[in-house]
């Protein structure tokens, strides 16, 4: 079986409720869900939250919620890995025993169902496969700052390199991770065995703040007009 988990705690603190608060005319987590609709990879799609309201409005979008997460999993220390192998073993005592897993987080209004099938192809056993974003400037180039307002670089030897002749860096688009349950169920670390994809500086947006919203809200609208002027 081909999961889809999509991780969605009631506790979120800079944005109070952000997993289910509308954008662009559907509650955040209902992007992810559509997404992994629109892949045609999965054999069901399953949330894992603590809290009622969340698992009400999943269940309206067509997830499953087979089960509650503890509130030992769901406070602001706990990390995907754990989360994830609960995931699978809960699913699993319910009659849903997956092989490949996709960790989806419920912040993700920017995903397309073609991202998650293009990560799915990078799929080894062993290994993740999860989108990464290349950082607009050189991390060479990276400058400290004291708290007078005076700078300077962590990486000295760089100053005078050319931006061309530095390597590329990229970190990780925060959207979802692909891999076999055992992968999951070993708690390998996920950056240091995996494949990875590259997306578009524009079809990502880590939402932490409100901030963050307004970005992916721009980027969002900003999709829907060149669809709609390429279907034209």
């Amino acid at each position: 079986m081909r999961l889809a988990l999509i991780p969605a705690r009631g506790g979120s603190k800079r944005i109070p409720r952000k997993n289910i608060l509308p954008f662009a005319g559907r509650p955040m987590i209902g992007w992810a869900i559509k997404a992994a609709r629109e892949s045609g990879l999965f054999d069901a799609i399953v949330v894992s939250t603590d809290d009622e309201e969340i698992a009400s409005v999943a269940r309206q979008l067509g997830a499953r919620i087979p089960f509650m997460r503890p509130p030992a999993l769901a406070d602001d220390h706990a990390a995907t890995l754990p989360v994830v192998a609960h995931a699978i073993r809960a699913c699993a005592e319910r009659g849903l025993p997956a092989d490949e897993v996709c960790c989806i987080y419920p912040g993700v209004p920017l995903l397309r169902g073609e991202d998650l099938c293009d990560g799915h192809d990078l799929l080894v056993p062993g290994h993740y496969a999860f989108p990464v974003l290349a950082f607009g400037s050189p991390i060479q180039r990276a400058l400290r700052r004291t708290p007078e307002g005076a700078t300077t670089p962590f990486h000295p030897e760089h100053t005078h390199t050319r931006t061309q002749d530095l390597e590329p860096a990229y970190h990780d688009a925060g959207q979802f991770y692909w891999a076999h349950a055992q992968t999951w169920l070993a708690g390998l670390p996920v950056h240091q065995h995996a494949r990875t994809l590259v997306l578009p500086a524009t079809r990502a947006v880590d939402i932490d703040t409100p901030a963050d919203w307004l970005r992916a809200e721009v980027l969002f609208r900003a999709q829907m007009v060149d669809t709609a002027e390429a279907l034209a």
